[in-house]
């Protein structure tokens, strides 16, 4: 799940990011509504944090732009204006949800979910293959019903795969999935989580194989 957080007070920003990417979530953190108007330009994202009080205008101005231009991304206004009319204009400016702040992580987890669940941002709760199956709203991998641990970024390149599984994900498709904005990728970090990765599913007899295409990228098959 790839976020973008748009938060101008830094440890704010850093403490919700570190939250997101703790719950496997990829984070492009920007501070200005100009930059995440060209984030948004440049990446796809399954939803948007977004601060009304930013350095250079008010955040919300940028929801009836997207939804405009017919980007249905779902959006949770994060502000410290939080009575009822702030809250009123939010929604009916095309925000999916309003939260005040200070608000608990568990709840801002509980809204994204929520607003993930309608469509058309509505994923399979469990996706499988062989004897692989990917927990996606508990975040755990398992083979034959034995939880399958996995470290952060192979879990994401797992998912990326196993939602496109038996198609091949370009290597730059993948790294968008796997890295944020402000990740500095290695020239073999990808290579590294996948052989790491390959190994792991072999050795557990996952039913699974995970094949590289020269100079393209990766595709997830049934093992033969």
């Amino acid at each position: 799940m790839r976020i973008l957080l748009v938060e101008d007070e830094p440890e704010m920003a850093a403490a919700l990011a570190d939250a997101l990417k703790h719950h496997d979530m990829v984070v492009d953190q920007v501070g200005t509504l100009a930059d995440a108007e060209e984030a948004v330009a440049l990446n796809l994202y399954d939803a948007i944090l977004l601060d009304r009080q930013l350095p250079d205008g008010d955040g919300l101005t940028m929801v009836p732009a997207l939804r405009a231009k017919g980007a249905g991304v779902p959006v949770i206004v994060l502000t410290a204006r939080g009575d009822l009319a702030d809250r009123i204009d939010g929604l009916d400016n095309g925000a999916d949800d309003y939260l005040g702040k200070p608000f608990a992580i568990d709840e801002l987890l509980a809204r994204l979910r929520a607003v993930l669940r309608r469509p058309p941002n509505m994923p399979a709760e469990v996706l499988k293959l062989g004897q692989l199956s990917l927990d996606l709203m508990h975040r755990e991998a398992s083979v034959n019903g034995t939880r399958f641990e996995l470290p952060r970024r192979e879990l994401l390149v797992l998912e990326a795969l196993l939602r496109r599984m038996g198609r091949t994900v370009l290597r730059s498709a993948l790294e968008e999935m796997v890295y944020s904005m402000d990740d500095e990728i290695q020239s073999n970090a990808l290579d590294t989580h996948v052989s790491r990765l390959r190994r792991k599913l072999f050795e557990a007899e996952a039913g699974v194989e995970i094949h590289a295409v020269r100079g393209v990228g990766y595709l997830l098959k049934r093992s033969a």
